[in-house]
């Protein structure tokens, strides 16, 4: 399918505010794409694609995970939503005819991160963040100029604002944020100490 193809069949699927986010991030993994010199096309496309499963059900999520073999965390299956990130791999993949798997995989990762991420990943993780009609996350604009700076000192920054966040909240973070911040807090000290 032609990305023009796939915007449609999003259009049809996704509310009208999903929607709406999922332009802003293709428009910001493209921005950050031409910021850090990565290929702009396939940020385009990871950014267009990284919420096409959001529109399911929990007990959809669940069932179709299982339907494709995809392995379910006890954190996932308390939190189905989670779940979004790896389908939504998936379906680019079998819907949509995405075989890229760097592509993939940013998709698979915007949601919780991971260590070692690719330029790709970070990109589309940091534009899910600060796409311009999130309006809500702490230290936007600061965020958001960072973003243009250090794309790895703005993705220390979104992880360690986002387990602020689910800490007051009471909630629990999953166990592969945990992992991927704990990660980035060391790469970003060790870059300090250098």
């Amino acid at each position: 399918m032609t990305r023009e193809e796939i915007r449609k069949d999003l259009k049809n699927l996704l509310s009208e505010k999903r929607f709406e986010h999922t332009l802003g991030v293709e428009y910001t993994s493209a921005c950050l794409a031409m910021r850090y010199g990565a290929d702009m096309e396939k940020a385009r496309m990871a950014g267009l694609l990284h919420d096409c499963a959001k529109y399911l059900s929990a007990e959809d999520k669940i069932a179709y995970s299982k339907r494709y073999g995809m392995p379910i965390s006890k954190y996932e299956k308390k939190n189905p939503e989670l779940l979004h990130a790896k389908l939504g791999a998936c379906f680019a993949n079998v819907k949509y005819g995405i075989a890229d798997p760097e592509i993939l995989s940013a998709i698979t990762w915007h949601t919780t991160g991971k260590p070692d991420m690719s330029l790709l990943d970070k990109i589309v993780y940091v534009a899910d963040y600060l796409e311009p009609n999130r309006n809500q996350a702490p230290n936007l604009a600061e965020v958001r100029e960072l973003a243009f700076k250090d794309l790895d000192e703005c993705l220390c920054q979104i992880l360690e604002d986002s387990i602020k966040y689910l800490s007051n909240k009471k909630s629990t973070t999953d166990p592969m944020t945990r992992r991927t911040w704990e990660y980035y807090r060391i790469y970003r000290m060790r870059n300090q100490e250098v």
